[in-house]
């Protein structure tokens, strides 16, 4: 399906739910508010109903039309990340506001509960519904649908690495169709395989045939290829002419988007990465949340940990409580506490078990198939139940609600220098490795979302990999 075709269908999808919702949220707050037989004035402000109904009949109208001014809508942002959602909250709390304070100007006594019924409910429903609709497009995009068609300019290892990450996240909707390597480069994109590739000049008009001939619908442009600043403007022209979208790829690897900032100097978009500090009031912060979180967690599960308890105690001999030494922050140790889910002597036959499987000298000390399970412990690690005790180690100190996993010290011994920038945050229970596939990945993307987590560590992302964390031990197939 041409990439115009889906984006137009998908914004006119959106535009549709914005209306509906809108619409919705609005006559539900006007019908709890006064019934579908209201008295002829308001008893609280003693306003005429009258008025109220002219309100909710305008209202859904300008809520729509602030989330298209507002950029809601706009095709680029469509289908991925958070910056759609952000657009939608912050153009009903800009509506919202200026009805706060134009009635508070003309002294407007509005009832409370119809605001705070349209408010909350629009905003929620906005948001649920274009998940849902998110949701759909992705199944659409793993099918090969609704993509955009890319054309890769670059070096043949910066295209490799592009096209190797754009086609292992289909739900972002970019297909690489081609790569246009310059004449004078030698080399070939050997990682993915089966990118057809184009040699020529980059100049502004061979790109464009390049463009015509693959049948791409945008066009990104990476590291490795030289192009002049005219080049650059010319080429932009044409595209826009075109109806091209032109992408820039800088090779800023895991970098979330919060860390990058644009600001134009002396006619050039200079890119600014902030570095992120877990310092100061953000330390603190994290903290007092590990410490609520935990301690309210630890008082509502306590009748489940008891049972649980009771359970280990007695389905096979052997203490309750599992404690192994693990390696925490800036290398420090300590004791970290699980229920028991193997035999006593679990410990020990561990490397004849990793040596038999060959895989005794990566830094992933896991067993497949694993023979120490005991049976009510194959239960409690399929729902990381096994887990909960950590919950103490939250508490004082040790550990975090979230975070990158502690390894024991043999582990730790055979990381690599990138892979200890992972001891530089707190350990936690759940991490984003865990919530992104949880023991079904490789080390190497269990790595590479740790050194994420901690490049781009926000108390915005911890909450959201809480809230997945849920979704993660129920309904995936690899214990954590």
């Amino acid at each position: 399906m041409n990439s115009k075709n889906w984006r137009t269908r998908y914004a006119r999808r959106i535009g549709a739910l914005d209306a509906v919702v809108v619409v919705w949220s609005v006559t539900g707050a006007h019908l709890l508010r006064f019934g579908l037989h209201p008295a002829t004035s308001d008893a609280i402000a003693g306003a005429p109903v009258a008025s109220y109904t002219a309100v909710s009949i305008v209202l859904p109208l300008i809520w729509w039309l602030m989330l298209g001014a507002w950029g809601s809508r706009e095709p680029r942002m469509l289908g991925a990340g958070a910056e759609e959602y952000k657009r939608v909250v912050a153009a009903s709390l800009w509506l919202f506001g200026i009805i706060a304070i134009i009635a508070y100007a003309l002294q407007v006594d509005l009832a409370r509960s119809y605001v705070g019924t349209a408010f909350p409910l629009g905003t929620v429903g906005l948001i649920a519904g274009r998940w849902v609709l998110r949701q759909h497009l992705s199944l659409e995009r793993s099918r090969g649908g609704s993509v955009s068609r890319l054309l890769i300019i670059g070096g043949p290892a910066a295209m490799g690495h592009l096209v190797n990450a754009l086609r292992g996240a289909p739900e972002a909707g970019y297909s690489p169709i081609a790569g246009y390597l310059s004449a004078n480069v030698q080399g070939s994109v050997d990682e993915p395989p089966n990118l057809p590739l184009i040699h020529g000049n980059p100049t502004a008009e061979n790109i464009q045939d390049a463009v015509r001939s693959s049948g791409a619908d945008a066009v990104a442009i990476t590291t490795g290829v030289r192009l002049t600043p005219q080049t650059m403007r010319q080429l932009g022209w044409d595209l826009a002419a075109a109806n091209i979208g032109l992408i820039l790829a800088p090779a800023l690897t895991d970098i979330a988007g919060p860390r990058i900032h644009t600001q134009p100097v002396a006619g050039l978009p200079l890119i600014h990465v902030s570095t992120p500090k877990l310092t100061g009031g953000k330390r603190v912060a994290k903290r007092a949340f590990d410490v609520l979180g935990s301690g309210v967690l630890i008082a509502c599960l306590s009748p489940v940990l008891a049972a649980i308890a009771l359970a280990v105690k007695f389905s096979s001999p052997g203490a309750v409580l599992y404690f192994q030494e693990r390696v925490g922050l800036r290398g420090s140790t300590f004791e970290m506490a699980k229920f028991r889910s193997m035999v006593p002597d679990a410990d020990r036959q561990l490397d004849t078990l990793l040596v038999a499987q060959g895989t005794a000298g990566t830094p992933l000390f896991k067993v497949e198939n694993d023979p120490r399970i005991t049976p009510i412990g194959g239960i409690l690690r399929k729902y990381s139940l096994d887990e909960l005790p950590q919950l103490f180690n939250v508490f004082s100190g040790s550990m975090s609600l979230v975070g990158p996993r502690p390894q024991r010290e043999g582990e730790v011994a055979l990381y690599d220098d990138a892979a200890h920038r992972r001891l530089y945050v707190q350990p936690g229970m759940s991490g984003l490795w865990q919530v992104s596939g949880r023991s079904n990945l490789t080390w190497d993307e269990s790595i590479k979302l740790d050194l994420y987590y901690v490049e781009n560590w926000s108390m915005a992302a911890d909450l959201v990999i809480l809230f997945r964390t849920f979704k993660a031990v129920f309904f995936s197939t690899g214990a954590v």
